[in-house]
C-alpha cells in the first residue's frame, strides 16, 4: 500500500461525501428490499463484463450502449415470444395492451392511445386531479404535521388513472380493486419467465372486480377514456379490459415508486431546498429529476426474446433466446446521484425504454412528479425545507420502491445532518 493511498483512506470524509454515501445505503436497501437475490446477482454479472450469457436466466446486458441497440433492433429481438413480456402478462391481460405487442398492430393502438398521453393533455388531467389530492399537502407540513408521502402521491396517481380509464375514482370498492391489482404486479420476479397458473388464476380473478365499471366505461364510448379510445379502434370489449388491467397495474407503480425515492435522495443530499426553489421551468429541476430517475432506475429491468440468430455485443445469440437488459446496472454505472454533473447521452431516459416501446405514459409520470413538486413548493416560500423523519422498506415488490416515508418541515438548514443520516442508514444490507 503506498502512502498516499494510505493517506486518502484516513481523509475524513466531507459532508458531501457522508451525504451520499448514505443516499447510496438507503437506494440499496429499497433495491434489496425488492429483489434479495436478483439485484446481487445483477451487481455480480456487472463485473463479469457487458453481456453475460447465464443458464436458466438468459443473456444478460449490463452494458447501456448494447442495451439501447437490443431496445431499437425490433428486427431481431421482440417483446412477443418466449421469456418476453408476453410470457407474463398475455395469459393475464389478453394479447392487446401494447406491453406484449409488436409491429402494426402495436403501432396502430399507440397511436389510437397517444392523444391521451401528450403532455398538454397529461398536465391538465394532472393539475385537475392534483388540486384535490394534494392541495392540503403543504398546509399539513406548516402547520407541523408528519406525512406519508408513499400515500400521498399514492392517492394522485390513482385518481389520475381512474380518469383515464374510466373507472369511478371515488368508488371505495374501484379503489379495493385497484389496489389488489397492482399487487399482481408484486407476482412477478426477474428471474421468472411466466406466472404459475394459479397466480394467473387469482390475477384474473382481481382483475374481474373491475370489469363492470371498465365495461361501462367502454360501452359509452369516451375517447377521453382508453376503453373509450379501444372501442373506436375497433377492438374488442375483452381486449378493453385487459388494456384497463394493464394500465392500473403500471400506471400508478412508477410514480409511486419514484416521487417519494426523489424526495429522500435530495433530502440525503442536501438538494432538497433547490429542488423546491426551483420554478417548474427550471432547468434545475429538470436535472434533479433526470438524475434520479437514472439513479433510482423505474424499471429495473427490460426483456426481449430473440427473433433471429444475432448477436448481442460480442456474444452470438439464437432465435428463442431470451435477453435480460439490466437496467439498473446500466444506469447506475454513470456513478452516485449528481445532478451537478453533465448526463452520459447514452444514458439518456434509458429508464423508459427507447424504439417504439419507448414509454408511451412517460409524460403522465413526469407530470404528476412535477404536480407533487409544486405541492411542495410554498414550504420554500415560506423558509422551510424537507426532513425525512421515518421510513421503510417495500418488500416483495416488482418495482423497488418505499412503503412508507414520512416527512415533516423544518427550518432551512435545521434538516437532518448527513453524519446522522449515515448513522440512519446503517449497514449496508
Amino acid at each position: 500500500m503506498t502512502a498516499s493511498s494510505t493517506l486518502r483512506r484516513s481523509r475524513p470524509a466531507s459532508a458531501e461525501e457522508a451525504a451520499a454515501r448514505a443516499a447510496h445505503r438507503w437506494e440499496e436497501r429499497v433495491q434489496r428490499g425488492a429483489h434479495p437475490l436478483v439485484y446481487p446477482a445483477f451487481r455480480a454479472l456487472a463485473r463479469r463484463g457487458p453481456v453475460v450469457r447465464v443458464p436458466g436466466l438468459g443473456v444478460v446486458v449490463n452494458d447501456a450502449a448494447t442495451a439501447r441497440e437490443v431496445l431499437l433492433d425490433t428486427e431481431h429481438f421482440s417483446k412477443v415470444g418466449p421469456g418476453a413480456p408476453s410470457d407474463l402478462w398475455t395469459p393475464v391481460l389478453g394479447p392487446s395492451v401494447l406491453l406484449n405487442m409488436e409491429g402494426e398492430d402495436h403501432a396502430t393502438l399507440r397511436r389510437a392511445l397517444s392523444g391521451l398521453f401528450t403532455p398538454r393533455s397529461v398536465a391538465q388531467l394532472t393539475a385537475t386531479e392534483a388540486g384535490a389530492s394534494l392541495g392540503t399537502l403543504a398546509p399539513r407540513l406548516l402547520a407541523g404535521e408528519t406525512v406519508d408521502l408513499v400515500s400521498e402521491v399514492g392517492a394522485l396517481a390513482g385518481t389520475v388513472i381512474c380518469r383515464m380509464t374510466g373507472l369511478p375514482p371515488t368508488d371505495a370498492a374501484v379503489r379495493d380493486a385497484m389496489v389488489a391489482a397492482q399487487s399482481v404486479v408484486g407476482l412477478v420476479r426477474l428471474h421468472r419467465r411466466r406466472l404459475t397458473p394459479t397466480q394467473v388464476r387469482d390475477a384474473r380473478e382481481v382483475l374481474d372486480r373491475l370489469s363492470e365499471p371498465a365495461r361501462a366505461a367502454y360501452r359509452d364510448g369516451d375517447p377521453s377514456t382508453v376503453p373509450g379510445r379501444m372501442r373506436g379502434l375497433g377492438l374488442s370489449e375483452r381486449e378493453a379490459l385487459g388494456a384497463v388491467g394493464a394500465f392500473v397495474m403500471t400506471g400508478t407503480e412508477t410514480i409511486q415508486s419514484f416521487t417519494p425515492r426523489l424526495v429522500a435522495l435530495a433530502t440525503d443530499t442536501g438538494w432538497t431546498d433547490r429542488l423546491l426553489r426551483a420554478e417548474p421551468s427550471d432547468p434545475l429541476r429538470g436535472r434533479v429529476v433526470e438524475e434520479a430517475l437514472r439513479v433510482t432506475v423505474p424499471t429495473p429491468a427490460m426483456l426481449r426474446s430473440v427473433r433471429a440468430a444475432h448477436r448481442v455485443g460480442a456474444v452470438p445469440v439464437r432465435a428463442g433466446e431470451r435477453v435480460v437488459i439490466a437496467t439498473v446496472t446500466c444506469c447506475r454505472a454513470g456513478g452516485p446521484f449528481a445532478p451537478d454533473h453533465d448526463a452520459d447521452p447514452v444514458l439518456r431516459n434509458l429508464w423508459f425504454g427507447a424504439g417504439p416501446h419507448f414509454c408511451l405514459g412517460m409524460p403522465l409520470a413526469m407530470a404528476q412528479v412535477g404536480a407533487v413538486l409544486d405541492a411542495l413548493r410554498p414550504l420554500a416560500a415560506a423558509g422551510r425545507t424537507l426532513a425525512v423523519t421515518d421510513r421503510e422498506v417495500a418488500r416483495g415488490v416488482l418495482i423497488p420502491s418505499y412503503r412508507r416515508l414520512e416527512i415533516a418541515a423544518r427550518p432551512v438548514g435545521g434538516e437532518q445532518s448527513a453524519v446522522s443520516a449515515v448513522q440512519e442508514a446503517g449497514e449496508e444490507t
